[in-house]
C-alpha cells in the first residue's frame, strides 16, 4: 500500500512539474522511459537496483493518467483560490481576450486579492471560451455566470483593468458598461491597461518617412530565403555586431524600438549589401533622413525602457503611476534640452552628427521639439484617468504628507464610495497620531493602523492596494495559452486547456496529501 501511495504521489509531482513547463500529456511516458534508462545506467551495479527500477516502473505517467492528474491538480488549486477569495478583504480583476489556435476567443482573467494584513496574491482566475461572438454583453454574461457558479464574493470587487478594445470599454454596450449597470456588481473602478496606453502614446510620433523605408528594406532582405541567407553570411564575414535584422510587428509592444536600434547598428552593412546588389541607397546617405532615424531610435528606446518598467508581476498601481509620472517629467526635460540643442540624452543623434562631421547648430530643432511636445501631450491626455487616482495613491504611500485634508478626503471618498465626513475626521486623527508618525517608514505601516479607529482610511488603503495597473499577466498568459494549445494540439478541449493553463500559471503548491486521501492509489500496470 505504501508503495502504491508513493508511486501515485510521484505521479502527481512529475505531472505538476511537466505541466508547469507546458509539456503535453504524452510527455509523461517519455519522461518515465528516460528515467528507466538513466536508472539502468546509474544503478545497475547497486544492491537495490531491482527495487529502484521497480519503483520507477510503478509511477503512473500514461497520457490518460496525466489528463486525470492535471484535472485533480486544477481542482485542488481552485479550492485554495476559493478559500483565499473568501478570506481576502477586497480583490480586483484584469481581463483580456484573444483567439487560440482553434479560432476560439478565450477570455483570460487574473485576480489580485488583498488581505487584512495588507499581504496580497496575484492569481490566475479562469479561462472562459467565447464560442460565438465576443461582444461586451457576451463577456459580461460569461464572467457573471462564472462568478455565480463558483460563488465568487462579488461584493469584494473593487476594480477591473482591461485593454482599450470597444468590446471592453464601449460606453454603452462594452463589458465595463454592462458591469456598471448590473445591480449584482458593486460600484467599481475601471482603467485601461497602462502598458497599452503607453504603446498607443508611442504611435503618435508618426515619422512614417523613417519607418516605411526601414520596414521596406528589412522585408526586401528577409522576404526571399536565398537573399536572407546571403545577407547573414555577409554580416558574418564582416564580423558585424548582430547576425541579422529583426522583423517589425505592430502587435508587440517593444518591436519598433528594437528593430530601429538593430537597423541603425547594422546600417553600414545594410548599405554595403544593397550596393553589392546594385540597389538604390541614396536615402541611406541622406543626412537629414539619418538624423530623423537616429532621433526616432533614441525616443523609441526611451519608450521601451518605460515599457520594461511597467511590465512584470506584483506591480502596484503606485509603481506604475510613478513610472509614467517620471517619464513625463523626463519628457519635459528632453524638450528643454532639445530646444537648447543639448543632445546628451540622444546618443544615436550625436553618433550620426559625429560620423558626418555635422554641427548640432544646423539641426532642425523645431521638428524634434514638436514631436516631443506632441508625445508629452498624448501622455497627458491618455493618462488623465490615472491623474484622478494619483492623489489617493500618494496618500497611501505617504499618509503624513502636507495636503488639503478636506479636498483629498472628498476625492478618496468619491473614488472609493466612502463617507467623506468620516474620512476627513479620520485623516486629521491619523496625521496627528504621534506613535504612527514615528513608524511611517515601517514597511508594514498599514498593518499597524487600527482598522476600527481608522475604518474608512483602512478600507481605502486596502482597496487601492488591490488594484491592477495593467493587463500584463493576461498578455503573458496568452503566450502560455498558445504554447499549450498550439497548432499541433488544436483538439485540446476547453476544459483541459483551462486545467493545463491553471497548473502552469498558478503559484499555489498542490496539497498532495489531500489529493492522495481522495483516491485509491494504485501502481502502474
Amino acid at each position: 500500500m505504501k508503495k502504491a501511495i508513493a508511486a501515485t504521489e510521484a505521479s502527481f509531482v512529475i505531472t505538476h512539474h511537466l505541466i508547469k513547463h507546458k509539456a503535453t500529456f504524452l510527455d509523461g511516458e517519455i519522461v518515465k522511459e528516460a528515467m528507466l534508462l538513466m536508472a539502468h545506467s546509474l544503478f545497475k551495479d547497486f544492491k537495490y537496483s531491482p527495487e529502484i527500477m521497480s519503483g520507477i516502473s510503478d509511477v503512473q505517467l500514461g497520457s490518460n493518467t496525466m489528463v486525470r492528474r492535471v484535472s485533480a491538480l486544477s481542482v485542488n488549486m481552485i479550492e485554495q483560490l476559493e478559500r483565499d477569495l473568501k478570506t481576502c478583504k477586497y480583490f480586483s480583476l484584469q481581463c483580456d481576450e484573444s483567439v487560440d489556435a482553434s479560432d476560439i476567443a478565450q477570455l483570460v482573467i487574473f485576480v489580485r486579492m488583498v488581505f487584512e494584513d495588507f499581504t496580497y496574491k496575484e492569481e490566475f482566475l479562469t479561462l472562459l471560451p467565447l464560442k460565438t461572438t465576443s461582444r461586451g454583453s457576451d463577456i459580461h454574461n460569461e464572467v457573471k455566470n462564472y462568478f455565480v457558479k463558483q460563488n465568487v464574493p462579488l461584493k469584494k470587487l473593487v476594480g477591473i483593468t482591461t485593454d482599450c478594445a470597444p468590446a471592453m470599454i464601449g460606453r454603452h454596450s462594452g463589458f465595463i458598461a454592462n458591469c456598471k449597470t448590473d445591480p449584482d456588481f458593486p460600484p467599481l473602478l475601471n482603467y485601461d491597461c497602462i502598458i497599452n496606453q503607453q504603446a498607443i502614446c508611442a504611435k503618435v510620433m508618426g515619422f512614417d518617412h523613417v519607418m516605411t523605408p526601414v520596414v521596406k528594406i528589412i522585408n526586401s532582405i528577409r522576404a526571399k530565403a536565398k537573399q536572407h541567407r546571403t545577407f547573414k553570411l555577409f554580416l558574418e564575414e564582416l564580423s558585424a555586431e548582430y547576425g541579422d535584422l529583426l522583423l517589425h510587428t505592430q502587435i508587440r509592444w517593444l518591436s519598433r524600438g528594437r528593430i530601429l536600434r538593430r537597423y541603425l547598428s547594422l546600417l553600414p552593412e545594410v548599405k554595403a549589401f544593397m550596393e553589392s546588389r546594385n540597389e538604390d541607397t541614396r536615402q541611406l546617405s541622406n543626412t537629414d533622413w539619418l538624423l530623423d532615424l537616429a532621433f526616432l531610435t533614441d525616443v523609441t528606446e526611451k519608450l521601451n525602457l518605460l515599457n520594461y518598467e511597467l511590465q512584470g508581476k506584483n506591480k502596484t498601481i503606485a509603481n506604475m503611476i510613478s513610472s509614467v509620472k517620471t517619464f513625463k517629467t523626463k519628457l519635459n526635460l528632453f524638450i528643454q534640452h532639445v530646444q537648447k540643442r543639448k543632445l546628451q540624452h540622444f546618443h544615436s543623434v550625436l553618433q550620426i552628427l559625429s560620423e558626418n562631421n555635422i554641427e548640432a547648430q544646423i539641426l532642425d530643432i523645431q521638428k524634434y521639439s514638436n514631436l516631443l511636445v506632441r508625445l508629452n501631450q498624448e501622455f497627458s491626455d491618455r493618462f488623465s484617468d490615472f491623474e484622478q487616482l494619483e492623489p489617493c495613491v500618494m496618500f497611501t504611500s505617504n499618509p503624513f504628507m502636507e495636503v488639503d485634508v478636506s479636498d483629498l478626503s472628498e476625492k478618496i471618498s468619491v473614488l472609493l464610495n466612502l463617507d467623506s465626513d468620516t474620512m476627513e475626521m479620520e485623516m486629521f486623527s491619523l496625521q496627528n497620531d504621534i506613535e504612527l508618525k514615528s513608524r511611517q517608514s515601517d514597511i508594514n505601516f498599514w498593518s499597524l493602523v487600527d482598522a476600527e479607529k481608522f475604518k474608512n482610511i483602512h478600507t481605502a488603503a486596502l482597496k487601492l492596494f488591490s488594484l491592477f495597473g495593467s493587463t500584463y499577466l493576461c498578455e503573458s498568459a496568452f503566450s502560455d495559452m498558445n504554447f499549450i494549445k498550439s497548432t499541433f494540439r488544436k483538439r485540446l478541449t476547453d476544459e483541459h486547456s483551462n486545467d493545463s493553463i491553471r497548473v502552469a500559471l498558478s503559484s499555489y503548491t498542490p496539497d498532495y496529501k489531500a489529493l492522495l486521501d481522495t483516491m485509491q492509489c494504485q501502481v502502474s500496470h
